[in-house]
């Protein structure tokens, strides 16, 4: 599927509020660091998907949960770990900014090319992804995520359920498709096709949240 046709002439001009976004247009990644607003967004095949607010408490705790623990594992490692705020950008054909019209934000990604990684965050699927669930998740974002993640050939995606205390670990198969797990919950750890060896207690996620 060809990307959205960009309207370059009627964005070159930096935007300094969210509002000020045409939503009928299609966005590039080169028009994405050209605007100056607070407000955080991604894009997905060229328009433009306004995030939930700041994480909560919670959701932060979850993450440096998880992070750190995949981090300690990564010590002198090849691999990569990076928590968002970090751009991750899917190029098609050209990795040219202006050619590039998704980028997202995951929560937590793995990166073991380290020719993917440039100043401005990854270019190209990362190996593992991780996506904190809360609140402000909506049902849209998550498909179109788990669409691009599938697409593009992110072997391993980790859906945490805030709300349920669990995991559910997508793995891609031989045909390109996303298998899912069973859904890990409290008392039970999960393993990783990625990071061989690595194993992680879902009471060491949840645990300690109040």
């Amino acid at each position: 599927m060809n990307e959205p046709i960009p309207y370059p002439d009627l964005h070159d001009e930096p935007i300094r509020e969210f509002n000020d976004i045409d939503a009928s247009l299609t966005y590039s990644y080169a028009d994405y660091l050209n605007w100056l607003f607070q407000d955080r967004v991604e894009l997905i095949k060229g328009k433009i998907f306004k995030m939930s607010p700041a994480p909560s408490r919670v959701h932060q705790e979850i993450s440096r949960n998880i992070f750190l623990k995949i981090g300690v594992f990564l010590q002198d490692q090849l691999c990569k770990v990076y928590s968002a705020p970090f751009d991750v950008r899917f190029p098609r054909e050209s990795n040219a900014d202006q050619d590039v019209y998704t980028v997202l934000q995951p929560d937590i990604c793995v990166i073991c090319d380290k020719s993917k990684l440039d100043d401005h965050g990854c270019i190209g699927a990362p190996d593992l992804v991780v996506e904190i669930l809360s609140p402000g998740n909506t049902k849209v974002e998550l498909l179109h995520k788990y669409q691009v993640y599938q697409e593009f050939g992110v072997k391993e995606y980790w859906v945490v359920s805030q709300s349920d205390q669990s995991i559910l670990i997508y793995t891609l198969n031989e045909h390109g498709k996303f298998q899912p797990s069973k859904i890990f919950t409290l008392s039970e750890k999960i393993t990783s096709t990625v990071l061989l060896g690595f194993e992680l207690a879902l009471d060491d996620v949840f645990g300690n949240l109040d």
